[in-house]
């Protein structure tokens, strides 16, 4: 049986009248080159296989016959490939593209992706804003759309014509349409930080006060390990294996100070460089050992081998924590505590805000990693108070 990675073989088809002929299979379909051996079959096979291995293994298909459902299926093949973090866990961008090729798929499956107009694709929008949502996540759901598209006429299954007609179609601006308006994120009270403590684990705890005193990303965090921490100078530098700009080649340095060093010191003491600090399976096991140690009924009594309890969880904690985890683990202690749900994103907020009051805009960029002023005024509040007494004075 050939395998999938291997490359299909130059095959010779034996003739009663001597003209032996090349073949070449690709995906169950026999195309054949011309006379065996000859130099124009040679060329032709190693041009059909390149550009087989190009389309992703994929068999040449005519743009006029292409149907939205099966642009979709090749691109998800390919988005599969590249969505894809260095230790090949998928981001959440293939999430959102599966998102998308179902609207696709639900709306226009049948419909030739040659002809999938502006018409199309408000229509597919219109849907977007009767399901309530906010108008932000439509404009990036609409430009997937169009980025599937250009990457069929990169891949020659489209007609450019296409990608220009879609290309036309704006995005949505704020309050000129029916789509809901996203609220903005705002920072945290420390009240309702400190208010799910007891109710998260050392874990939790640690990623929680980490982002207060560093602005970073929750998803820079969960992935912490010894070897990305350099621990040489009074400040230790961390440098996470992947971030949100990765993929365009900035690199990412979040300053750890002595007390985010003593948030991080007790995570370090006999873990292996390579292994995450952070870990739902340790937290799990640390809480096993809570209820242990607190249990009043005998050991003989209760959960023994053979009771109907669950022995081996459908889903055992992984290794490391991920941006869902982090965020539901947050969201079931602010329902234990009866507190007001809050996101981990709004740590980063409130650490930005400090850090701008405090410090000006141009330090607070570079602690948060943002290239430009203006993003870091997206993440900051702007300081009334200093505004408000300029003006009772000069006002």
């Amino acid at each position: 049986m050939t395998r999938k990675s291997s490359t299909p073989a130059y095959c010779k088809q034996t003739r009663p009248d001597g003209q032996d002929r090349a073949f070449v299979e690709l995906n169950g379909v026999r195309h054949y080159l011309g006379i065996f051996d000859s130099p124009e079959s040679r060329e032709k096979y190693h041009r059909l296989i390149g550009e087989w291995i190009a389309a992703g293994r994929e068999l040449p298909v005519e743009p006029d016959k292409l149907t939205v459902v099966e642009l979709a299926a090749r691109y998800l093949r390919f988005a599969k490939r590249y969505y894809r973090q260095p230790d090949g866990e998928r981001t959440m961008e293939l999430y959102h593209v599966r998102k998308v090729l179902r609207l696709l798929r639900d709306n226009y499956g049948t419909t030739r992706a040659a002809v999938f107009g502006p018409r199309a694709l408000k229509a597919i929008r219109e849907r977007m804003i009767g399901d309530s949502l906010r108008r932000s996540t439509i404009n990036q759901d609409v430009g997937r759309i169009k980025r599937i598209f250009k990457w069929g006429v990169a891949e020659e299954l489209v007609p450019p014509s296409t990608l220009q007609a879609l290309l036309a179609v704006p995005g949505l601006r704020r309050n000129r349409s029916e789509a809901r308006e996203p609220e903005a994120v705002r920072p945290v009270p420390e009240a309702h930080v400190e208010a799910v403590r007891p109710h998260v684990s050392r874990q939790v705890w640690a990623l929680v006060q980490l982002q207060v005193l560093t602005a970073a990303r929750s998803g820079e965090l969960v992935i912490m390990r010894p070897v990305d921490i350099d621990r040489s100078g009074p400040v230790w530098t961390f440098s996470p294996a992947d971030h949100k700009t990765a993929f365009r080649g900035h690199k990412r340095t979040i300053f750890l100070g002595p007390r985010a060093q003593d948030v991080v010191r007790p995570f370090l003491e006999g873990r292996p460089p390579g292994a995450f600090l952070f870990s739902p399976a340790e937290a799990e096991e640390e809480r096993r050992a809570a209820l242990h140690a607190r249990r009043k009924t005998p050991i003989s009594c209760g959960n023994v081998p053979g009771s109907n309890r669950s022995r081996s969880p459908r889903r055992p904690p992984r290794e490391r924590y991920d941006v869902n985890s982090y965020g539901r683990a947050i969201a079931r202690a602010c329902e234990v505590a009866k507190a007001p749900h809050w996101f981990p994103h709004q740590l980063r907020h409130l650490a930005a805000t400090a850090l701008r009051k405090q410090f000006g805009i141009d330090l607070a960029r570079v602690i948060l990693g943002h290239r430009s002023p203006s993003v870091t005024d997206l993440y900051a509040e702007l300081d009334r108070s200093k505004a408000l007494d300029v003006m009772e004075r000069i006002g």
